[in-house]
């Protein structure tokens, strides 16, 4: 894994490592490091998530702020941390260097995070998301009420009338209102777990999380049970996306009409940047895979050459030996030829014995025959 993001990892051996009391040969030990890029971007958000120490304390508070009971498991905060933010050790640096705010108490459960002082100016609900005019030449109120929906979402009438009265309700400040205050499965109860998922979301770093992380919350933040029925019902705050093994909620004001975000953290700038040098360790990669092939095709080429060019003088020395075979056959039969020319050739003074045809013809084969 190491080698494959050669952007990333380096890797080097130490020549003269320390040798033990039982050791014949001195090997040479094998180690990696970041590379210049990485460790300056791992540095940047070192110092990043040092300085906003305070604004990362904050959020904690205010999810304990948002709980009944003002404490949370350190085991279900991990769900949500990376979303959040918060470094990796923040169970035992960010935890415990703010004690005027929170504290970690052990329970029957596990260890849980237990808020010490209630600040009363992070009681502040995300705004309303902003309505859209129509562009209207003439503003004027509206004869029938409309549902403004995000491009491409077609509901039915019955869902528009229950969030156009869903709309009418006025808000319900989660901080100081319980879920035990209001009747379960009320229009209100509703409105005010919809304001927790928003002030959940409107945390994180890039307004999405999954909902499966949510879920682990429903009795601390008195959410429904069919918590993602409530996120579906309502396509005017939240966006369930279905990419991947598990499904993820968007907060929809976080995000312009084309899909971008409106406001980046200063993470997530590092974390792009951290991404274009694993693609550049990819085209790294790809490149010396490609530089290999064409390696080994011309090797390929040359040995095929190499292999014909041997077979054609494998065949050339075949043919020395037999290139004069017909000559000296034919050569040997005209010798034969001109040492039998006697037998072969005929006197010119050679008698044929021949036989007189007539005799026999008339009935005189008695009469001897004589030579011609």
């Amino acid at each position: 894994m190491i080698r494959r993001y050669p952007s990333i990892f380096e890797v080097f051996s130490i020549p003269w490592p320390p040798m033990p009391l039982n050791a014949t040969k001195l090997y040479p030990q094998l180690c990696v490091r970041l590379t210049p890029a990485a460790a300056a971007l791992a540095a940047q958000e070192l110092d990043y998530k040092a300085a906003i120490s305070d604004t990362l304390a904050a959020k904690l508070q205010k999810l304990l702020m948002l709980s009944s009971h003002q404490r949370l498991l350190l085991s279900k905060l991990v769900h949500l941390a990376q979303d959040l933010g918060l470094p990796p050790n923040f169970r035992s640096r960010l935890c415990n260097d703010h004690p005027d705010k929170f504290k970690t108490v052990d329970t029957s459960y596990g260890r849980a995070l237990e808020l010490v002082f209630w600040d009363t100016n992070l009681v502040k609900t995300l705004p309303s998301p902003e309505v859209h005019s129509l562009g209207l030449i003439v503003e004027r109120p509206l004869k029938f009420k409309q549902l403004r929906l995000r491009k491409g979402l077609n509901l039915k009438r019955r869902h528009q009338d229950f969030l156009l009265r869903f709309g009418e309700i006025p808000d319900i400040c989660p901080y100081k209102t319980t879920a035990a205050e209001l009747q379960k499965e009320s229009i209100e109860a509703e409105k005010r777990a919809c304001s927790v998922v928003r002030e959940v979301l409107g945390m994180t770093i890039e307004k999405r999380t999954l909902i499966d992380h949510l879920t682990h919350f429903r009795k601390e933040f008195g959410l429904p049970n069919k918590l993602r029925g409530l996120i579906v019902r309502h396509p005017e705050l939240f966006y369930v996306s279905l990419k991947g093994q598990r499904d993820s909620v968007l907060l929809v004001e976080g995000f312009d009409e084309k899909g971008r975000l409106l406001e980046k953290d200063k993470s997530l700038q590092i974390r792009e940047k951290l991404m274009e040098l694993v693609r550049e360790g990819k085209r790294i990669r790809r490149e010396k895979r490609r530089a290999r092939t064409n390696t080994a095709e011309v090797d390929d080429i040359n040995d095929t050459i190499v292999n014909f060019c041997e077979t054609d003088d494998d065949y050339d020395n075949y043919d020395v030996g037999f290139e004069n075979l017909f000559e000296s056959e034919c050569s040997d039969l005209e010798d034969d030829h001109d040492e039998n020319g006697e037998l072969l050739s005929y006197r010119d003074n050679a008698e044929f014995w021949t036989a007189d045809v007539e005799p026999f013809l008339n009935g005189q084969a008695e009469q001897s025959l004589e030579p011609w």
